[in-house]
């Protein structure tokens, strides 16, 4: 097998991935009210129960960095997404409240270790093709959550049990995540990159990391505020009815599908630095429209800006961190990894207390200045070369496979 032919099998391979942990995780958020119903946790008990899944996701990123210097990340990925969709499996399947803590602690405990695996082999890769392929993965993911929130509304709407919903997603995904897996491609040399001795991050060299860690954390941050308080914010402040309130989020999701299935495109041509700046203005700019909006209509076209803004901030944090440390990306990807679940942590809280001391209006003010950092940290998301465009792979002579021409494109 040629190397093209292999890097695209395994471009495509991961690229389902991706999909399938979207689908999955789709599956399990918009079902929380029927697992509290199902189970009888309480209000005060629900974030408990929330919050241990990135905490626990928070230890096996952690996990995995040491994990991949033993075995490779496409073995961690391998057995690590069977493991999530067994453990979506087991919520819907027990009857007492110690069977969904478990299984919930099976899901974070499995899903940290598959979003840095999964996010160390796109680092690779993206480094292997010689050009911006990160944002098509998370397009994927992003298409994942778009039919798995379907799913889970169909499942709602037919009054299906969440373990009769759940099954027909796990038994159809898991055997071909299984199959998919044969075709994961590690980068060549995984002691060295680029001539580089892997020298891993000790205290001085995380502290380049810093900036991009501090990014993703804000731009999760965002994310979580549209999940989790878009529709209330569009029915208690903006006075929509309990229909209409549901759309910003579905909205948000296919803006950050689109932004990030061109996304690409834009790196190639304008370079990281440059996308990563207009996404943040652009989400921002979402945030500020939000906030002063007067109706309904105004509010939905600000969820817009924020998805079109974000979508591509993290995908660019991740490739971002695969260049600053071409001799350790697995181990800066694992590290900033966790930033994704500190702000999902933040998040949510943040917002509601902000709101409930002040105003829903002020609330959304909060994530807009903390999206705001990124502009302070642009440059650390590469020089004018971090493009990864036609020239570059000119450059890069044989080391750049061009996947443009009849391509597996995610």
């Amino acid at each position: 097998m040629t190397d093209d032919v292999r890097l695209r099998r395994g471009r495509g391979a991961l690229g389902f991935s991706f999909f399938v942990q979207g689908v999955t995780f789709a599956l399990l958020v918009t079902r929380i009210p029927a697992i509290q119903d199902r189970y009888g946790i309480s209000d005060g008990l629900l974030p408990v129960f929330l919050a241990a899944v990135p905490v626990l996701a928070g230890v096996t990123s952690v996990a995995a960095e040491h994990l991949v210097k033993r075995v490779a990340p496409s073995v961690v990925l391998r057995w690590a997404q069977p493991l999530v969709l067994l453990s979506l499996l087991g919520v819907g399947a027990g009857e007492r409240l110690w069977h969904v803590a478990v299984a919930l602690g099976a899901f974070g405990l499995s899903v940290g270790a598959l979003d840095a695996s999964m996010n160390m082999l796109g680092v690779s890769l993206q480094r292997s093709y010689g050009r911006s392929i990160m944002l098509g993965f998370h397009a994927a993911y992003s298409l994942g959550g778009i039919l798995g929130a379907s799913a889970a509304w169909y499942g709602a709407h037919a009054h299906l049990g969440l373990f009769t919903g759940y099954l027909p997603a796990v038994a159809v995904l898991l055997p071909l995540a299984l199959l998919g897996s044969r075709y994961y491609v590690d980068r060549a040399g995984r002691t060295a990159s680029d001539g580089l001795p892997d020298k891993g991050l000790g205290a001085g060299r995380f502290a380049l990391l810093l900036p991009l860690c501090l990014v993703m954390a804000c731009a999760y941050i965002g994310d979580s505020t549209v999940a989790n308080w878009s529709a209330k914010y569009l029915q208690d402040v903006l006075g929509s009815s309990e229909q209409t309130a549901t759309v910003p989020y579905n909205v948000y999701m296919v803006t950050t599908l689109v932004g990030r299935a061109v996304g690409d495109l834009g790196v190639r041509r304008f370079g990281a630095v440059a996308v990563v700046r207009a996404g943040t203005l652009l989400a921002a700019s979402g945030f500020a429209v939000v906030a002063a909006a007067p109706g309904v209509w105004t509010g939905m076209l600000g969820f817009t800006l924020l998805g079109i803004g974000l979508c591509v901030i993290v995908p660019q944090t991740f490739a971002a961190a695969g260049r600053l440390f071409p001799g350790a990306s697995d181990t800066a990807v694992a590290r900033l990894n966790i930033f994704n679940y500190v702000g999902f942590l933040i998040g949510s809280p943040l917002v509601g207390a902000v709101g409930d001391a002040w105003s829903y209006r002020g609330a959304m003010l909060v994530p807009m200045v903390l999206v705001l950092i990124t502009l302070f940290h642009a440059r650390s998301f590469g020089p004018r070369e971090a493009r990864y465009g036609v020239d570059h792979e000119r450059r890069a002579g044989d080391r750049a496979v061009d996947v443009g021409r009849g391509g597996n494109g995610v």
